[in-house]
């Protein structure tokens, strides 16, 4: 025993003075291939409870029925109440039960591929290990707030299950998109489906050969560095679940499967964002001519008559008011000493606008302010910033290599400044804790 525990620990030395991430196989409860379309949904925290139950309604195998378990109580059941997680648990308890969803029975990766208007991204499912996180090799680029993790926390602790995948990115090794590739190729996939929004299709494989299986988790001890690219309230529930595991355990080996948490790694180069745009409820008491003039000092100034305003390049930016678009560039001496996160669009918004002009001082927490996903039209915008006599303002993405080199420079980006799509979708692969 104690020679087992010394190797173990000069392993474990080895892998942190290396920085090499951890990426393991595992054994996937997940959808039987005829019910996985009906399984599949969107992530809890992108659908509201009257639309979760709506869904819910018609489809009594929506995986929703677990991530948004109040819609199966009353509806004056508090969102935090115990019985919502309790819920949840029975609800994932009853799919195993029923036979929508199985446990497969060896380690396994996955290959999910998801194409949305003739873009594909192609990534591996596995697990992650917490330890990575809290040293860095997970890399995180945003705040999270306490109250959405304990939610998440209690979530994951009583359904003990990783129930939504975390979304990350790397530097993919050629030998991994080879490796995929040729499964592909080779294997049929388990999962071939359009999503119910018709507008992505899923297809999934199972990777079950041993050398392939070796294969994928030597690369991944050749990586330096992964990246969440959405998720950053269920990877910090996920880590925080696995230590308190490990209180409860004191004799845990690390080899336990609380030590990880269930995620999708996509090459980086794959990905697409979309601008996470704002609208501002009112003009914090100033008439219509007056907030304009006061753009003057820090933008370069343009109306559009007459047709929405989407931006098109860096420190630029579109902004609708008084039934008005409007094209906005930075001048630039408002950036060009800024380091890279006051570079970003976003920051110079709340720099520049948001906080000095309209008193927006904490976009986190002010209600005068709403975020808007880039997959709404810009006409959306402008008809909320009508309805309430304020301002809307269009955001050109923030690029993928941005947020890389803020997580590898452990700075943090402003709120809402990243929009993914296509969503993940919740329920096609689930990790057991225990």
């Amino acid at each position: 025993d104690k020679m087992e525990l010394s190797l173990y620990i000069s392993d474990e030395t080895e892998k942190e003075t290396m920085n090499m991430a951890i990426f393991q196989a595992f054994r996937a409860l997940r959808p039987v291939s005829e019910k996985a379309a009906d399984v599949a949904a969107l992530p809890y925290d992108v659908v509201d409870r009257a639309e979760a139950k709506a869904i819910g309604d018609k489809n009594p195998d929506s995986f929703l029925h677990v991530d948004r378990a109040e819609m199966d109580l009353p509806d004056d059941t508090d969102l935090y109440d115990s019985k919502v997680y309790e819920r949840a648990r029975q609800n994932l308890l009853n799919m195993e039960k029923n036979g929508v969803m199985k446990q497969d029975e060896t380690p396994c990766y996955y290959i999910y591929e998801l194409t949305r208007k003739g873009k594909t991204q192609t990534g591996l499912v596995g697990c992650c290990s917490i330890d990575d996180y809290m040293k860095g090799i997970v890399k995180k680029h945003e705040l999270t707030r306490e109250d959405k993790e304990q939610d998440r926390i209690r979530h994951v602790d009583v359904c003990d299950a990783n129930t939504g995948p975390i979304y990350l990115a790397c530097r993919y090794p050629q030998q991994l998109l080879d490796l995929m590739e040729q499964w592909k190729t080779s294997h049929a996939a388990v999962y071939d489906f359009v999503a119910d929004d018709e507008i992505v299709k899923v297809h999934v494989w199972v990777i079950d050969g041993n050398e392939e299986i070796e294969t994928i988790r030597e690369q991944f001890e050749n990586i330096p560095s992964i990246y969440i690219a959405d998720g950053h309230h269920r990877a910090a529930s996920a880590v925080k679940v696995g230590l308190k595991r490990r209180e409860e355990h004191p004799d845990y080996d690390g080899t336990e499967e609380f030590n990880y948490f269930l995620s999708v790694v996509f090459p980086y180069d794959q990905l697409k964002i979309l601008a996470y745009n704002r609208v501002v409820h009112d003009l914090n008491g100033m008439d219509e001519h007056a907030f304009i003039a006061s753009l003057k000092f820090n933008f370069e100034l343009m109306i559009m008559p007459g047709f929405p305003c989407k931006p098109v390049e860096k420190h630029c930016m579109g902004m609708y008011v008084g039934g008005n678009w409007y094209h906005l560039k930075a001048w630039d001496d408002v950036y060009a000493k800024k380091d890279i996160v006051g570079q970003l669009d976003v920051s110079i918004l709340q720099e520049k606008i948001l906080s000095p002009i309209l008193g927006i001082g904490d976009p986190r927490t002010d209600q005068r302010i709403r975020f808007v996903g880039g997959s709404h039209k810009l006409s959306e915008l402008a008809q909320i910033a009508d309805s309430t006599g304020g301002v809307a303002f269009a955001m050109f993405p923030t690029a993928m290599e941005d947020l890389m080199q803020i997580a590898d420079e452990s700075k943090l980006m402003p709120p809402k400044s990243t929009w993914f799509e296509p969503k993940l979708r919740s329920g096609l692969f689930i990790h057991k804790l225990s």
